[in-house]
């Protein structure tokens, strides 16, 4: 199969690069710079010079597939630094998908599509959209699945959803730096002592996911995966800084302050039009303070999807970033 590729040069575009190449596939991948496109072939597959918003129909014809992993990623910036990249970069691409005759369209997408700022617990694909977005990824996130679903053609032009929760492993790139940069200023801090729980979705897995989505899965439908099992916000990041020998230590602040805090932090910074993201985020707050937890029965039913690296391997696999 030939499968098209963004976001190829980044931390889960270029596992799902290897992924495919690892599976007989043969792989264009979207690069929008020599550096980017050096990281593209140095994986064995073919950069294509572009930008998201404006690939050519020419550079997707010929595609069976295309995995859409590029998005603007982040818990600070302007509604258009979130809107163009992850909405009309999306409907972008979609448009070039069909029109080249692209015959599956696989969306990464995120559980944060439908997270408030309210516990999200075991929730599995029934579980509505907001009916009020509280945060610019969250919201451009939503509407970017959306649209997705929505061009769904069944036997023609299928396009399907797969929502990761907390991507980790080895070259992630924001994460765990973000953590270990905390702790080495010593401003990191537990909210609520870190008692909240999560579901975790290793990056292979991830990958995993997104392989047997080229070929199984309902089309028009969105699903989740994540790893076997959930550990409190605490055990997890614990685990992972201590995979770099980091001692996260034991400072807590109440939820109840900190997120609130966190709107004064982001208004007084977006009144004085700071550009660097502030240190202390609505998104960041509440996603750190609230019970994300996801239900994997229908990937595991209709993709055949399984875990396949456990968090204690995973962990046990990660490499010493260099300081």
């Amino acid at each position: 199969m030939r499968v098209f590729v963004t976001g190829g040069s980044g931390f889960v575009g270029s596992y799902v690069i290897s992924g495919l190449v690892a599976a007989g596939h043969e792989v264009s991948a979207l690069a929008r710079s020599d550096r980017s496109a050096a990281k593209v072939r140095a994986l064995r597959a073919t950069a294509v010079t572009g930008e998201l918003g404006a690939v050519a129909v020419a550079r997707l014809r010929g595609h069976d597939a295309v995995i859409h992993c590029a998005a603007y990623v982040e818990d600070w910036g302007t509604r258009d630094d979130f809107w163009s990249a992850n909405v009309d970069g999306t409907t972008q691409l979609l448009d070039a998908s069909r029109a080249a005759g692209v015959s599956r369209f696989v969306h990464v997408g995120t559980e944060a599509a439908l997270f408030d700022g309210h516990d999200l617990r075991d929730v599995d694909e029934s579980h509505p959209y907001p009916a009020r977005q509280k945060y610019l990824y969250s919201e451009t996130k939503a509407e970017a699945e959306r649209r997705v679903l929505a061009a769904n053609v069944t036997g023609t032009f299928e396009t399907i959803s797969v929502r990761p929760r907390f991507v980790w492993g080895p070259r992630d790139t924001s994460v765990l730096p973000a953590i270990l940069r905390m702790a080495k200023t010593g401003s990191f801090a537990w909210l609520d002592g870190g008692a909240a729980l999560t579901s975790t979705c290793h990056v292979e897995n991830l990958v995993h996911a997104l392989v047997l989505a080229l070929t199984r899965g309902t089309p028009g439908a969105a699903y989740f995966v994540a790893d076997e099992g959930t550990l409190t916000i605490r055990a997890f990041l614990d685990a992972l800084a201590g995979t770099q020998d980091v001692d996260l230590g034991s400072r807590s602040v109440p939820g109840a302050v900190a997120r609130p805090l966190a709107c004064v932090v982001e208004a007084s910074y977006r009144l004085v039009g700071a550009k660097r993201t502030p240190p202390l985020t609505r998104f960041t707050a509440a996603m750190m303070s609230r019970t994300v937890t996801v239900r994997t029965d229908r990937a595991r039913a209709e993709l055949g999807y399984a875990p396949v690296v456990d968090v204690a391997a995973g962990l046990a696999a990660m490499p010493r970033l260099v300081s």
